[in-house]
């Protein structure tokens, strides 16, 4: 089968929105080809550093690349995608470039050729994130593994705004604890909720393709008897009171849908939110502070920012 690859030379700020376009578009995944990966500075124990090549990489801007079978349909696919993507200006999204190209590769290039970008990551005090296909063995005794296999939706859990939310978890998950996962995508934020201890975990995501993601990934880390998939918009008809929610989504849903995350948590429950831009930072803060939160904690990271704020 032949197989179209569409590269989208944008900026770091459009990375999550123009990724979550060409996934609900149909594509089995996204490669992130950001310069900034070449100067980041970071442990060298599992080798990742030495596989970066300059070559492979932008002078400037952020290319995001898809892959799309070509059929009848893909000339037509590909037109939404653009109209997609320049429907985010209207969110004061920076688009950069906003260049669109299209090649042609073989099945198996396609196949084989983005798993060179995905190794072994520790990204917090405890956990590692390992692809399903790498062989690694835990550095320290109370390491935390979470295996993902992200062919069937993007995200591989080493963005700054999955990061973010993993080290605010961890700072905020207690052992019994009831968490809702809004927007789960690959499912990642799930399972390190269920592993930090969480008795129950509802992981919603509305599109079909990342709650079977979900679904898959949560099995291969064996956290299926705490942490439940389904297909769902936002918190519609979620009962269950939480101790915490957590969604790593765009700073116009977080601020759209605070005021329904007041009626799911529990007095005092926490609400981790992340998909934020910088320049978004102060309108999510004053929209919490409205809907009763107390800003606990302010993460930053690169362009990015999380919040954990506190129902009074």
């Amino acid at each position: 089968m032949k197989w179209s690859e569409i590269a989208i030379h944008t900026t770091n700020e459009a990375v999550e929105p123009v990724s979550n376009i060409l996934h609900e578009a149909g594509a089995s995944g996204v490669v992130i080809e950001d310069p900034a990966e070449l100067y980041k500075e970071r442990e060298d124990r599992f080798g990742e550093i030495y596989q970066l090549n300059k070559d492979d990489y932008p002078e400037e801007g952020v290319i995001v690349k898809a892959y799309l079978p070509v059929n009848s349909f893909l000339g037509e696919t590909v037109d939404e995608i653009k109209e997609a993507i320049n429907s985010l200006l209207l969110y004061d999204i920076d688009l950069g470039r906003n260049h669109v190209s299209i090649s042609e590769v073989n099945e198996e290039e396609w196949a084989t050729a983005w798993k060179k970008y995905y190794n072994p990551v520790k990204i917090s005090e405890r956990f590692t994130i390992v692809p399903t296909w790498e062989d690694y063995t835990p550095v320290h005794t109370d390491e935390l593994i979470i295996e993902l296999d992200p062919g069937m939706a993007f995200g591989t859990g080493t963005h700054p705004t999955t990061v973010m939310c993993i080290q605010a978890l961890e700072r905020t998950v207690k052992s019994g604890d009831i968490v809702v996962d809004v927007g789960t995508g690959s499912g990642v934020l799930s399972i390190a909720a269920a592993m930090l201890g969480a008795k129950s975990v509802q992981a919603l995501d509305l599109d079909e393709v990342a709650v079977q993601s979900a679904k898959l990934n949560v099995k291969l880390n064996k956290v299926q008897d705490v942490v439940s998939v389904s297909q769902n918009n936002l918190l519609d008809g979620v009962q269950d009171q939480a101790d915490v929610v957590v969604a790593n989504i765009l700073a116009e849903v977080i601020i759209r849908f605070a005021k329904d995350v007041t009626k799911v948590l529990k007095p005092n429950g926490c609400f981790i939110a992340s998909g934020i831009i910088k320049q978004k930072k102060e309108e999510v803060k004053e929209e919490l502070i409205s809907c009763g939160f107390e800003i606990k904690e302010t993460i930053l990271m690169e362009d990015w920012v999380a919040i954990i704020a506190q129902k009074q």
